[in-house]
């Protein structure tokens, strides 16, 4: 996993060269040790998964702090450390944004079939002060989408469908074009599976016929 973050600070400091490359290399050994003995449903360490979110912020081009906070984004919420020890290591910004995270992240499971998407949004776009809350949330929930596949079919479809009811919009107000697209296109053949079979049949007898 080493490598995973020597690849990410290269990353950083391609589009930032005076990122403090300390404060990331401080929060990522917190986040390692902190999820030493966790793992996801997918079986990897849990450390893939900040390095991951890390990752699609250092592809928005987000700063050394915003990085530093999606590092840490789960160790407040999934291990021993405190908001107010996150705080003590890492400076109020840093502490901020990964409580503005944690909070989002102790709501209740959505319920899009009632249609309270609307709703849910502006609750959670009114929770926090920072963009850098959502676009952590958004990358965090980008990832959450790439293992999908080891839950079951339910809880497939559940995040599915609140990922385009309620996460993609958000993404799409913020302009960021690309998350969105990219929270749709691997949430929509979860959430409509016969819609999504159905579409790729006719693309594909549309390819025939064009060739």
């Amino acid at each position: 996993m080493i490598k995973r973050f020597f690849e990410l600070q290269e990353k950083i400091l391609s589009y930032h060269p005076e990122a403090n490359t300390e404060l990331l290399k401080k929060a990522y050994s917190v986040a390692a040790d902190a999820h030493i003995n966790q793992k996801r449903v997918s079986d990897e360490p849990y450390i893939v998964h900040p390095l991951e979110v890390a990752a699609t912020l250092a592809d928005m081009k987000l700063d050394e702090i915003s990085i530093s906070a999606s590092l840490l984004h789960d160790v407040v919420e999934d291990t021993n450390y405190t908001i107010e020890e996150i705080n003590r290591l890492f400076g109020e910004e840093v502490a901020n944004i990964v409580w503005g995270v944690t909070k989002i992240s102790k709501l209740p499971d959505f319920d899009v079939e009632n249609a309270k998407a609307e709703t849910l949004k502006k609750m959670i776009i009114a929770m926090t002060n920072d963009v850098r809350v959502i676009l952590i949330k958004l990358a965090d929930r980008l990832h959450n989408l790439k293992t999908l596949s080891v839950f079951s079919k339910e809880k497939q479809q559940r995040i599915a469908r609140e990922t385009l009811e309620i996460y993609a919009p958000i993404a799409y107000r913020l302009g960021m074009g690309k998350i969105k697209t990219d929270l749709e296109d691997i949430a929509f053949p979860y959430a409509f599976p016969e819609e999504y079979q159905q579409i790729s049949e006719e693309l594909s007898i549309q390819k025939k016929w064009a060739n």
